[in-house]
Parts: C-alpha cells; structure tokens; sequence
C-alpha cells in the first residue's frame, strides 16, 4: 500500500505493508532518490537481523552505519551536536542522505538534524514502532525536549520517504503495540466515527498483529493524518486537532519524569480520557459518546489514573501543561471533543478549572 502526502514544502509517499524496508534499493529508486553516501542512523532496541537485511539491500552504496540509544532523557540537543559531528567527520553533503530506523524519538531527533545540518539533507524515515508508524513519522515535525518541555526546540520539515514495515512489530512487546493503538485511536476520535466502531470491535486482532486487521488500522490511520497535516502543514488551525487529548498526555509524562513507569503512548490514552471527560463535563460530549470512549479504555485497561498519580502531583501536571506551545497568555488551551468525529480547538481554561477537574479525576 502506498499513500502520497502532498504539502507545500514537497510531496512524499508513505511505503505501508510487510518486508517493504527490505526493497529499499528498488523504493529509491522508483523515487528518485540516487545520494552517493547514506547514513544510517539506527536505534540500538531494533533487531539486527532486520538492519542486516536493510544494509545488504543498499550493497550498491557507501554506506555509514551508527547505532545510538533512543530515549526522552536524551532526547536533546547534546544528541543533536554528536549524529552533526558524525555527518561532518564523513563529509556529507546536502545531496546526500541519512536514513532513521527506530521509534518516534529517532525519527524525530534525526529529522531535525538533518533539517538544520547544511540547511538540509534528504531525511528517509523507517519507524520501528507501531506509535512512530501511524503517528511521528508523518507530517515533518521535528524536535527535542528541553527542560522546560517536550519538543520545545523543532523545525517542520517534511521526509523524502517513508517506509513503514510492519516486520518491526513483531520484536515488540504488547505494551509498546498497545501505546502505538492510543494514536490509531486518537485518530478515529477526531475525524472517522465508523473507523473508531471498526477499532472497537477489532482491537484485539490489531493488538495481536492479525495482518489483515492491522494493515487496515494503519493505512486508515495515516490516511487520516495525511488528510489533516495537507491542509494545514505547520499547525496554524486544523493540525491542533492531532492533540488531542496531548496536552494532558504530555503533561502526565513530564510529571512522571519521562520514566518507563508511563511511556509516551500510556500518557496519550489517559490524556484522551481526562480530555474526553473535561469535554463531557464543560456540556461539549455527549454521555453516549463518552460512555463509548470510557468503555474502550476500560477495555484496554487505562482508566485508572489513581494508578500513576495522587492530589499532591497536580500542582505539577498544571506546572506543565502550562508550558504548553498552544497556550497563549496565562491560560491552557486544550483540544476538546463536540462528538467522536468533531474536535473543537481554541478552548481556553484557568489553571484552577482545571486543577479542580485533575482533584475529581484522581480521586
């Protein structure tokens, strides 16, 4: 299966199915892509076996080869100054071409590198994770963390490729699938009601990687976001509908110090349920569509917020979430839901409104 996204700053296709990142020569090709030098940069949780095949199928190119670890807490500019210092000791140029395989993290920071090393180099994006699949990997945002939040410092620069292979996830464990399906379902929230029926129904096929099932929720999903992101490239109206339920979620993160305790795609299903409750309770969601989105989560088993935070972590959660880039003076801006399928942008609360819906929340 193959998606074209088209923006402003360039058109690229999204390669989706099984063993596609063992035809990468051919994909090159067929696009056009002919750099003399490749670097692969590639996160060290990615199974060998897989890289070995992705490096012979490139035999024809010189081909630099650098694994790195991949995580919030080096997520950072420190990381961006050593993959810059390892394309200058190569003398890369901008006609040449440096390849991420790993999860969001990977493709994000080796993204902006790439954005900002000479102005800009061609950036080929393999994700590894179901999250980075359906999610990181499209629309060109880029960035690290700083201590003040997450993705502060970032360009949008969009990939020359993509080529998501389903052959990664199966290395994963079911915590880190289930993380990948909080954006899939993030997706059905904001824009395709029937689509979200079809993940109710199906969760645990696409959970337990059934092809079928999970070609499908992938391809409807960056279908989804590519249909969002070519309206609104760099996120000045529509494109804030992809945060949905983020605010909270990465707020929640923070909070919990970036730890495994909560990773990125747990964050993101309790803030959609905290995001759909505070909906339902301002009067915006209805109770049936809320009770469906409640008894989703229940299924998946993440409704229970007693389990990572008490009352005295709420002077933080509100610390964070108001850092956020949305917010514009001293109120949170948040994504809210009108109904599954129709997001509502620009609503802005006190710290207090929302301090006092976290004390109900975790009670």
């Amino acid at each position: 299966m193959r998606l074209v996204i088209k923006t402003k700053q360039k058109n690229y296709p999204i390669y989706i199915g099984k063993n596609n990142s063992y035809r990468i020569s051919k994909i090159l090709k067929n696009n056009n892509i002919r750099s003399k030098n490749i670097i692969i940069i590639c996160d060290k949780n990615v199974p060998s076996k897989i890289v070995l095949k992705i490096k012979n199928n490139l035999k024809s190119k010189k081909v630099v080869f650098y694994k790195m670890v991949f995580n919030e807490k080096n997520k950072n500019m420190k990381t961006i100054e050593k993959i810059i210092n390892l394309l200058q000791r190569n003398n890369f140029s901008r006609n040449d071409c440096l390849i991420s395989i790993g999860g969001g993290i990977a493709g994000d920071v080796c993204g902006f590198a790439s954005s900002i090393y000479k102005r800009g180099l061609k950036f080929i994006n393999i994700p590894s994770t179901l999250l980075s699949q359906v999610d990181s990997s499209i629309g060109g945002k880029t960035g690290v963390n700083t201590f003040i939040g997450k993705n502060m410092v970032g360009t949008f620069c969009q990939p020359d490729l993509v080529i998501s292979d389903s052959i990664f996830l199966k290395s994963l464990p079911k915590r880190e699938i289930i993380c990948g399906y909080s954006e899939i379902l993030k997706h059905s929230l904001i824009d395709n009601k029937s689509f979200f029926y079809y993940l109710k129904k199906n969760y645990i096929n696409i959970i337990n990687l059934k092809q079928k099932f999970l070609d499908k929720a992938i391809f409807v999903s960056c279908k989804i976001k590519k249909k969002i992101v070519e309206k609104d490239e760099t996120e000045k109206n529509l494109r804030k509908s992809l945060n949905f339920g983020h605010t909270f979620a990465h707020a929640f993160e923070a909070t919990m110090g970036y730890s495994k305790k909560l990773n990125h795609g747990e964050a993101v299903l309790l803030g959609i349920l905290a995001a759909s409750k505070f909906s339902y309770k301002e009067n915006l969601l209805n109770s049936q569509d809320f009770n469906l989105i409640e008894d989703h989560l229940s299924q998946l088993n993440y409704y229970n917020f007693k389990k990572f935070f008490n009352k005295n972590k709420i002077s933080k959660i509100i610390k964070f979430m108001s850092t956020d880039k949305k917010n514009k003076g001293s109120s949170i801006n948040l994504v809210l839901l009108k109904r599954i399928s129709k997001v509502i942008l620009h609503k802005e609360y006190s710290k207090k409104t929302i301090s006092n819906f976290l004390k109900n929340l975790i009670n």
